[in-house]
């Protein structure tokens, strides 16, 4: 018998807009140049060579009920894009750890978004020469928010598929979480003129490649499959295929083709922000019968259950 939708999802945080103060939401911590500040009070400089040239790696890991979901996943992503794009840390790694359970604590959020950011900084005398920057680390912690909303994780959601092609991976490195955003929200805005929800952009053979932050899998005769080529392995997308080998389903990363996804028994979209989340209707025809997959709901069930997995999670300290 398969589990009730409403059993599957998590209680995700709600806002009341009618009462939040723009000038200081979202509520939460940042570090920056040594120090913890409220969100309200975190700057960078208009010279930041991350705000003018996207100069800069990231990453992202959520808390959920006081514990941060394969975190030392996010740090080894973290890490490599820092030594790919040539960039210092001032901080090792235990350190980093730490700024980022600082965040949390301070904060007291229980569950979060928490960010990690290397920018390369500015050149003292504005050269333009990468080597003369001076990198700066920062970080923040602010409520959990999802890629769906609690409506369309129990109905699912509707795509477009844009012809916006994703940046090539020989021009960025999809491995290298990046701020690279203008052809995934070129795609966004074809979606929301075709009266779709988010997007899914192409890459540059004309296959489907990811969305604006996610990834994207869908389920035909049993097996799932995701796109390989142009993407960023995401640590959902990987958490996937880990449920996938516990439970015995079969996973491939490959070509997809708009007909393939269109054709899918159930296609769901995977992201740190969210976790799991469904889609039923891409373009204008629903997938198969409209509904969430039976194969979409067990791994969803699968993916929370694992967040109390002390293998999987690592408990945020308060004190």
């Amino acid at each position: 018998m398969a589990t009730p939708i409403t059993q599957i999802l998590p209680v995700l945080p709600t806002i009341d807009e009618h009462h939040v103060d723009r000038r200081r939401y979202p509520d939460g911590v940042a570090f920056m140049d040594g120090q913890y500040l409220p969100m309200s009070q975190a700057k960078i400089s208009v010279l930041d060579w991350g705000f003018l040239h996207s100069d800069a790696t990231y990453d992202t890991v959520h808390v959920w009920n006081a514990k941060f979901f394969r975190l030392d996943l996010h740090l080894d992503r973290f890490f490599g894009g820092i030594e790919r794009l040539r960039l210092k840390l001032p901080y090792d790694r235990k350190k980093i750890a730490s700024i980022l359970n600082n965040c949390v604590a301070l904060s007291s959020h229980r569950s979060a978004y928490v960010e990690m950011i290397c920018t390369r900084g500015s050149s003292p005398t504005f050269s333009r020469d990468p080597r003369q920057a001076e990198n700066r680390f920062m970080a923040f912690a602010v409520p959990f928010g999802s890629v769906a909303n609690k409506e369309q994780l129990e109905r699912g959601l509707h795509i477009a598929i844009s012809d916006t092609v994703r940046i090539p991976p020989k021009s960025i490195d999809p491995s290298i979480k990046n701020y690279h955003w203008l052809d995934l929200v070129k795609g966004l805005f074809e979606a929301y003129d075709a009266g779709a929800e988010t997007a899914l952009v192409v890459d540059t053979n004309g296959y489907i490649a990811e969305g604006p932050g996610f990834n994207v899998f869908f389920v035909k005769d049993g097996s799932l499959w995701t796109p390989a080529f142009g993407v960023l392995p995401g640590i959902t997308r990987r958490t996937v295929f880990d449920l996938c080998t516990e439970i015995g389903l079969s996973a491939t990363a490959g070509d997809i083709s708009r007909a393939d996804i269109k054709a899918a028994d159930e296609v769901f979209i995977t992201s740190t922000a969210g976790g799991i989340m469904p889609v039923t209707r891409i373009d204008h025809a629903a997938i198969a019968n409209g509904r969430v997959g039976p194969v979409t709901r067990r791994l969803m069930d699968l993916y929370w259950q694992k967040h109390d997995d002390p293998e999987w999670s690592t408990a945020v300290i308060y004190a």
